[in-house]
C-alpha cells in the first residue's frame, strides 16, 4: 500500500512539473516519401515535441502533389490544432488552404519554402533560408573556384523554391547555366547529368538541389566519365555527399539546417500556445557552405538524421 501511495505521489509530482505545452501541433510538408532530407525535418519536429510536451503529427503527400498537400492542410484545419506548420512550395496552390487556417484562428508558421509569401498569407513567421540568396552564394563560390559553364539539376519541377535556387545560381555564377529537369530518382539524375556532360564538354559545373537524390548521383556520373575537372556542389547534406566533399570529389554543400526547420516552428508554436510568446521576425536557418574542412565533422550527425 505504501509503495502504491509513493508511486501515486511521484506521478502527481511529475504531472505538476511537466510543462503544460500545446496539446496538438500538426506539420504539413511537401517532401516526398523517398527524400531523406525530410526525415531530418521530421526528426526535428519530433524532438521539439519531446522537449515541449506537445503532440506532433507530421504529414506529407507520397509524391510532390499540391492538390494532395492542400487537402492535408484542409484536414488539419478541420481538427483545430493548437498550431500548424506548413512548407509553401507553391503559394498559388496552397494559399487558400493556409489562409483558411489563419481565418480559423490557428497560429501558422511556415518553414523550408515560402519565405517570400509567408507574411502575406498570414503566417506568424518563417523558418528557413532565402532560396535565391542561397543559390546566388553557391554560384559566386563556384565561379570563384573556376567554373565557367553550369547546369542546375531540378528534381522537383513545380517547386518555386527550387526554381529560385537555380535563378540565384545563374545570377551569382555569371556564366551560362542550363536548368535540367528530372524526377526524384537517383538513377535518372545520374543518367541526365552524364548526358549533359557528354553532350557538352564545356560544362564544368553541376549544382544539385538535394544531396541524396541529386548530389550523390551527380558525383557518380562525373566519376564514371573520369571528369575530375567538373565542380559538383549540392544543396543540403547527406553522409554520402559529405564523404565526397572530404574525398575531393565534390566542392561543397549548402546547408540549411533542416533539423531546425522541424524543431523551431513546433517549439515556437508550443510556447505561443502556453505563454503567448513568439519571435518578432523570420528565423534564417541557412545558408551555410560546408566545405572540405568542415564536412568530416558533420558526417556522423548526417548519418544520425540530425544534419
Amino acid at each position: 500500500m505504501k509503495k502504491l501511495k509513493t508511486a501515486a505521489a511521484v506521478a502527481a509530482l511529475m504531472t505538476i512539473a511537466a510543462p503544460a505545452m500545446a496539446q496538438n501541433i500538426i506539420v504539413v510538408a511537401h517532401g516526398q516519401a523517398n527524400d531523406p532530407f525530410w526525415s531530418v525535418v521530421k526528426n526535428g519536429a519530433a524532438k521539439a515535441g519531446e522537449d515541449t510536451g506537445a503532440t506532433v503529427d507530421f504529414r506529407s503527400p507520397e509524391v510532390f502533389d499540391m492538390v494532395a498537400m492542400s487537402q492535408l492542410i484542409d484536414a488539419a484545419v478541420n481538427q483545430q490544432p493548437d498550431g500548424l506548420v506548413v512548407s509553401i512550395p507553391d503559394a498559388d496552390a496552397l494559399g487558400p488552404s493556409i489562409q483558411r487556417a489563419v481565418d480559423a484562428g490557428i497560429p501558422v508558421i511556415s518553414m523550408n519554402s515560402g519565405s517570400d509569401v509567408a507574411e502575406e498569407l498570414g503566417a506568424l513567421l518563417h523558418v528557413g533560408q532565402s532560396e535565391f540568396d542561397a543559390g546566388k552564394a553557391a554560384g559566386e563560390k563556384l565561379a570563384e573556384m573556376g567554373g565557367t559553364k553550369g547546369v542546375c539539376i531540378n528534381q522537383e519541377v513545380g517547386n518555386v523554391a527550387l526554381d529560385m535556387r537555380c535563378e540565384g545560381f545563374a545570377e551569382g555564377f555569371g556564366n551560362p547555366v542550363e536548368v535540367i529537369p528530372t524526377m526524384a530518382d537517383p538513377t535518372e539524375v545520374q543518367s541526365k547529368v552524364r548526358a549533359a556532360l557528354e553532350s557538352d564538354p564545356e560544362v564544368d559545373t553541376v549544382l544539385g538541389l538535394g544531396a541524396s537524390l541529386v548530389g550523390e548521383p551527380a558525383v557518380a556520373a562525373v566519376d564514371m566519365l573520369g571528369r575530375d575537372d567538373v565542380l559538383v556542389a549540392s544543396f543540403d547534406l547527406s553522409a554520402g555527399f559529405l564523404q565526397a566533399i572530404v574525398d575531393g570529389k565534390a566542392a561543397f554543400a549548402i546547408d540549411q539546417q533542416q533539423f531546425l526547420q522541424g524543431y523551431l516552428p513546433v517549439t515556437f508554436l508550443a510556447l505561443n500556445a502556453e505563454y503567448g510568446l513568439v519571435p518578432g521576425g523570420d528565423v534564417p536557418s541557412g545558408p551555410n557552405l560546408v566545405t572540405q574542412e568542415a564536412a568530416e565533422q558533420v558526417i556522423e550527425l548526417s548519418a544520425q538524421g540530425i544534419r
